[in-house]
């Protein structure tokens, strides 16, 4: 008889710990999901680091050499002729000054070229370029780099379900724009009302 065979040696079986029940089981399940709650955001956190956050850091650093290439002062040349009257500068004033203003100056440093406006205009400009620093983290989060939470959040749905970012950041930008113009043309209408209002309102108490 093999020696191997006559030596055997009965093992154990692994012992078997019941879950805690009643109060204590109510405290270990608590405990389990307050961990939990940390242990996602980690791991959330490491997936920033190695996927949005070195993209994000690039395109600062290229948005940045854009900047100092063009130069600011083009910018504000484009504001004075955005001031002129008239329906046809709409866009240029509601549309492309606020979303270069937020380019090229971030929040809240763009809303300093509403300055080469009239009064009864500045309102309508600012609602507009306010309005903008969200839509343009998408594609160009230097611009708001103190909310990209906002965007990151997300874009972390997105790509949780394995979907693209460009189609989102595209769209993000668009309807902004939109939303924008919209803002500022409606602005301008009612801050037109209340001035005229206001001058009414003068002119019936003067008499």
């Amino acid at each position: 008889m093999p020696l191997s065979s006559s030596l055997a040696i009965p093992i154990a079986a692994t012992p078997e710990i019941a879950e805690p029940t009643g109060f204590f089981g109510l405290l270990a399940g608590v405990a389990e999901g307050f961990i939990g709650i940390f242990q996602g955001g980690a791991e959330f956190f490491v997936a920033l680091l190695t996927g949005i956050i070195p993209l994000v850091i690039v395109l600062l650093t290229f948005v940045n050499a854009v900047i100092k290439w063009i130069g600011v002062e083009r910018i504000e040349r484009l504001g004075v002729v955005a001031a002129r009257p008239g329906i046809q500068y709409y866009p240029l004033r509601y549309l492309i000054l606020p979303i270069l203003a937020v380019f090229f100056f971030t929040n809240p440093m763009a809303y300093t070229v509403g300055r080469f406006l009239p009064e009864n205009k500045k309102p309508a400009f600012y609602d507009s370029a306010v309005s903008f620093v969200h839509p343009i983290t998408g594609l160009f989060p230097h611009a708001n780099a103190g909310e990209l939470f906002v965007y990151f959040g997300i874009a972390a749905g997105i790509t949780t379900l394995g979907l693209s970012l460009g189609p989102l950041a595209v769209m993000y930008f668009l309807v902004g724009a939109v939303v924008i113009l919209i803002r500022g043309i409606v602005t301008e209408w009612i801050t037109m009302a209340l001035i005229h209002r206001r001058e009414r309102d003068a002119a019936e108490v003067a008499a």
